[in-house]
């Protein structure tokens, strides 16, 4: 398969990532079906749509003529089936747990056309521990954007031993014509380039903060005017979200038994307090 076939994107899970890259895909003029189990978090998908395309229009960055074709080119269902039947390609944007996403690469598997590109959006597991849950491992791949989806310039694409060159270059082309800017990983890590960075700044800045030496803002302000970082780690924790940080952590003590894995304390406080970060109204910082 080569670019030009690729006519229709499904993405699955319509949370902050997936209602992002569905929006994506579709201004850049491609048949995109978003789907979710959840009718809240579709709902929410729909209306985050329509909202962007407006005050993108408003701010002339769109014309009147590609919002329409824009809300053309995508469908929000919370069937499955429908969004990736005819799919040629798929991205899965769901919870960071690798049971899940094994069952439902599984189910996909079985339904998208045999020729269809399946990727994971994951930020830190390796498509290799979801490869095999299908019957076309050469056709699965890592493509991870960063949050958010609609700004951020930077794709990782993860090549396991099983990923076809063919995939890699069909997953980096399509990147591009996104307006990204991919990269590949040619070997597999868990977290990748990016991540296995951001976790060593995340977990210092969270010893920092609860051996009582500096607090949360002020840490934050050591990195952005000290290191020139855009934002602190902890605002942006927040941006990405703290139940997907406590996930992670737990995913990766489950898979080590090593408790320096575990997620710590003041990060287990805020999880089990349901304060997430921005798209709670309250994380590390109150919005």
């Amino acid at each position: 398969m080569k670019l030009n076939d690729i006519k229709k994107i499904a993405i699955i899970g319509a949370g902050n990532m997936g209602r992002q890259i569905a929006t994506l895909c579709a201004i850049k003029g491609y048949r995109t079906f978003c789907t979710d189990t959840d009718k809240k978090t579709l709902d929410k998908a729909t209306e985050f749509f329509s909202s962007y395309v407006a005050s993108r229009v408003e701010k002339g960055k769109l014309t009147d003529d590609q919002a329409k074709i824009s809300k053309k080119n995508i469908s929000f269902t919370h069937s499955l089936e429908e969004a990736v039947n005819t799919a040629d390609f798929v991205i899965e944007a769901i919870i960071e747990v690798l049971s899940v996403k094994r069952e439902l690469f599984a189910k996909v598997d079985h339904i998208a056309p045999k020729h269809a590109i399946l990727t994971t959006n994951s930020s830190y597991i390796v498509s290799s521990k979801i490869a095999d849950a299908t019957k076309r491992s050469e056709k699965v791949c890592n493509m991870h954007f960063f949050n958010p989806a609609l700004a951020m310039k930077l794709v990782e694409i993860v090549k396991g031993q099983h990923v076809s060159e063919e995939t890699a270059d069909l997953v980096y082309n399509l990147s591009e014509k996104l307006g990204k800017n991919p990269v590949i990983v040619e070997k597999e890590v868990e977290g990748f380039l990016v991540n296995r960075i951001l976790r060593v700044i995340r977990l210092e800045a969270y010893w920092l903060k609860e051996m009582g030496i500096a607090s949360v803002e002020d840490i934050d302000k050591a990195c952005v005017y000290g290191l020139g970082h855009p934002m602190g780690p902890f605002k942006l924790n927040d941006l990405t979200g703290l139940d997907l940080s406590y996930t992670q952590a737990i995913e990766k003590f489950k898979s080590t038994g090593e408790i320096a894995d575990l997620p710590y304390s003041s990060l287990v406080q805020k999880f089990t307090q349901g304060k997430y970060g921005k798209k709670t109204g309250e994380g590390w910082y109150k919005y």
